[in-house]
């Protein structure tokens, strides 16, 4: 590739004040630029991409112009489907994170010594980090019916995934002396582990399930598309119907409580640290 590169582009040669001549390597911005510019036709090409997406553009600032603003008299009726959110985010969220932690032991190379066992528990968490939310929640409504078990499913299997590949990282990380010295004293691995490994690991544990509850919470709201419950439904609802200061409702309550919520995750984080 750079033998085409200095074909197309040779180097630049420069003469110095002392007669002395260097060559000097030609910018790479005009090949980068053709190509982007030739694989975005192609992709225009593939696509079917239709331009005229961006004349409905204006679409977005009439919504916006009626959402302002709000109806606050129907605060009311948006309360419980929030508090169904926020319960579905940190059931799901509680729930994945503990389970993640005997799993992220598993996949640890340097605790489990069994490589069969860690490539299937690694695999195992890779394949959940594949699967969608939405895919999950849609599957799930299928199985339990349409409310907030489907959706709290849907959190569970995102939140075990995300944090427990987080954590067997974190794990295989640290320090194994003081865990082989508990080993050789005749400690089991169990109890080696919790007084060797688990005090290392926990702040970024607790602070990683911190921050995947922070975001669960934004999530669970897209998981009402599919039927997962929570304030996603009544949102779906009142745009369906095109009530747009209802909305505007709506999403001012929900970014309130991420605003909360986020505060109150970075103050324990943050203390954490």
């Amino acid at each position: 590739m750079k033998n085409i590169f200095d074909t197309i582009f040779p180097k630049e040669k420069i003469t110095l004040d002392n007669g002395k001549v260097v060559f000097r390597p030609r910018s790479k911005t005009p090949l980068i630029t053709i190509i982007v510019i030739v694989l975005m036709y192609i992709s225009i090409k593939v696509t079917d991409f239709n331009f005229e997406v961006f004349s409905n553009f204006g679409n977005f600032f009439n919504i916006l112009k009626g959402m302002i603003p709000p109806d606050f008299s129907y605060t009311k009726e948006v309360l419980t489907p929030l508090f169904d959110t926020i319960k579905m985010s940190l059931m799901g969220s509680f729930l994945g994170a503990l389970v993640s932690l005997p799993i992220a032991i598993l996949a640890s190379n340097n605790i489990t010594k069994n490589r069969f066992i860690n490539g299937f528990f690694k695999l195992f968490l890779s394949i959940l980090r594949t699967l969608p939310s939405l895919v999950c929640a849609l599957i799930a409504t299928y199985i339990w019916g349409l409310g907030t078990f489907a959706g709290t499913v849907a959190i569970f299997i995102f939140s075990l995934s995300y944090v427990g590949k987080l954590l067997y990282e974190q794990i295989e990380t640290v320090d194994m002396g003081a865990f082989e010295c508990m080993e050789s004293m005749g400690f089991t691995k169990f109890y080696a582990f919790r007084y060797a490994i688990l005090p290392v690991v926990l702040p970024s544990y607790i602070s990683t399930s911190l921050f995947n509850f922070e975001g669960n919470v934004r999530y669970a709201a897209i998981l009402g598309y599919v039927g997962a419950g929570g304030i996603g439904m009544i949102l779906n609802e009142k745009l369906g119907w095109r009530e747009y200061s209802k909305v505007g409702t709506i999403v001012f309550l929900l970014l309130l409580t991420v605003f909360v919520i986020e505060i109150i995750s970075e103050h324990f984080r943050g203390r954490l640290e």
